[in-house]
């Protein structure tokens, strides 16, 4: 099935959207809410799922069409957004242009940091930020938001907790980061709001692409109108997402809402693109010996989506403009 969340209220109304994404139905009587569906899994899943079928079989009375530019997040505001770094090779490539060796837990052991998760951006909403210099670039990933999840969950016990699939849009300020790192205590001010898809789904709805917790399909990321790359994101996926959230609750419970991404998708062949400019300005400087793409600049803009093997988009499309932030004006 496949949820959204319209732009209504701080957390948005949930709707149930139909398979080729042209039809929606809000979800009412069964939860308000994405958040309270999530919180009340057992009992709202089978009521939506219902309303998924009629829905595609065109017998929901209320439906309309579904524009994703109505859309928020189909989380506004999630409990928790831990991100991983499941592609391994993306982080070999970083280090190695930079001349420094690869440590050998890293391909043992997932990197994760905890996110900003108080207010995720909708598809279409622009991406504001204040500074060009902050080096600014988008991460295309892929992420899953859980149910509740124990603390000690194991690798072998982790899928059953995820509840629905999505595309995020990780935005990253390249030029922030290494002075936040040298402190020696993670990410924060380099990593501003995250986007996400117009829509959820949930992994039957993702068929045979959906094996060994990966999903086995390429992420097309467009600047300005051009493809930028197409990796697969079941290549090269050192970690699935039951490793992934097995890390994540080693020494915690997860609760319901909790949303934990890939990390940048990357594969090791060239000629599939990528899904950031940072590996791109990688790349070019590991084989020309200058890094010539620049980060992104006011007015640029981007596309993430995901089709399947009929060209039909699968989360819909995230499209944002980068603008200029301009800060309100404080009334004394």
């Amino acid at each position: 099935m496949k949820l959204a969340s319209l732009k209504e209220g701080r957390d948005g109304s949930l709707v149930v959207v139909s398979r080729d994404l042209q039809l929606a139905c809000r979800a009412d009587g069964i939860a308000a809410t994405l958040q309270a569906a999530l919180d009340n899994w057992d009992e709202c899943e089978r009521g939506l799922n219902a309303m998924y079928q009629r829905l595609n079989r065109g017998e929901c009375a209320h439906a309309f069409a579904f524009d994703t530019a109505a859309c928020a997040a189909p989380l506004p505001r999630a409990y928790q957004w831990a991100d991983g770094s499941a592609y391994v090779s993306h982080i070999e490539l970083v280090r190695k242009a930079r001349g420094a060796d690869m440590p050998p837990g890293f391909w043992t052991d997932p990197l994760m940091y905890q996110g900003m998760s108080d207010g995720f951006l909708g598809p279409c909403e622009p991406i504001e930020l204040a500074d060009e210099a902050w080096g600014i670039d988008f991460e295309g990933e892929i992420a899953v938001i859980t149910g509740d999840v124990p603390m000690g969950t194991t690798e072998a016990s982790a899928l059953p907790h995820v509840r629905l699939l999505m595309l995020v849009n990780d935005v990253s300020l390249r030029n922030l980061v290494p002075a936040e790192l040298a402190k020696g205590f993670g990410f924060f001010q380099s990593k501003p709001a995250t986007s996400c898809s117009p829509v959820a789904v949930t992994p039957d709805e993702l068929g045979q692409h959906w094996q060994n917790a990966r999903l086995h399909l390429p992420l097309r990321v467009f600047l300005n109108n051009q493809l930028f790359g197409h990796p697969n994101a079941g290549v090269d996926m050192t970690f699935g997402f039951d490793r992934l959230i097995a890390h994540a609750c080693l020494s915690r419970h997860l609760s319901a809402g909790t949303v934990i991404g890939s990390g940048t998708v990357s594969n090791r062949d060239e000629s599939t693109g990528s899904c950031c400019i940072a590996e791109r300005r990688t790349r070019e400087l590991l084989n020309t010996g200058e890094a010539s793409t620049p980060f992104m600049q006011f007015g640029d803009s981007v596309r993430m989506e995901m089709l399947d093997e009929q060209g039909r988009s699968i989360f819909g499309a995230i499209d944002q403009q980068l603008v200029r932030y301009k800060a309100a004006q404080l009334s004394r």
